[in-house]
């Protein structure tokens, strides 16, 4: 088992935290229970702005639309990111252009700018089309939360190979540390 500080941690992001990334959330979650790495991958979401009350649940049409689909959405709570809190996050995933650019400037130009990608940017699908927006559902209907299901659902094998290649990284880079502490004279 991986301790805490070796856990990979990911955090999807939109705007309010209550539509695109609550669905993230939710299937990712599921997809890295299946996977077989919830003890060693943490995967939350945040908004950008402030646009709901925080501690909300997601927009009831989001959890609707997972709970239809056999997600689980009950432990959502909307919350804003904390901006130093990019910096302790190995995989930030926004949900749009205007959510990356955002983030890339909370980020600063020294961060690694890898770290900061487009959910779509995983959907080999939509990189062909440079369709990498995922829509915001919020002023829409039904039909357009479930095009954002089957948008992330479609980036989400790529983005759990990702996340193995980076946690396997990660764990190699912890080891490798642990291996010199020892070597060190007391």
């Amino acid at each position: 088992m991986t301790t805490g500080a070796e856990r990979y941690r990911v955090t999807f992001v939109c705007t309010g935290n209550l539509c695109r990334s609550p669905i993230a959330e939710a299937v990712v979650r599921a997809a890295v229970e299946h996977e077989g790495l919830a003890d060693r991958v943490e995967v939350d979401s945040a908004g950008t702005d402030p646009w709901s009350v925080m501690g909300d649940p997601a927009d009831s049409r989001a959890v609707a639309l997972l709970e239809r689909h056999g997600y689980d959405a009950s432990t959502h709570v909307a919350r804003v990111l904390d901006r130093s809190a990019i910096r302790r996050t190995d995989l930030v995933v926004a949900m749009a252009r205007n959510h990356e650019e955002v983030l890339r400037g909370w980020a600063g130009e020294d961060d690694d700018p890898g770290r900061i990608r487009l959910m779509r940017s995983f959907d080999p699908g939509a990189v062909a089309k440079d369709k990498l927006d995922v829509l915001d559902p919020f002023y829409g209907k039904k039909k357009d939360f479930e095009r954002v299901l089957r948008q992330v659902e479609a980036a989400v094998p790529g983005l759990v190979a990702h996340v193995r290649d980076g946690l396997a990284v990660k764990e190699r880079t912890a080891q490798e540390r642990t291996a010199q502490e020892r070597e060190r004279p007391a």
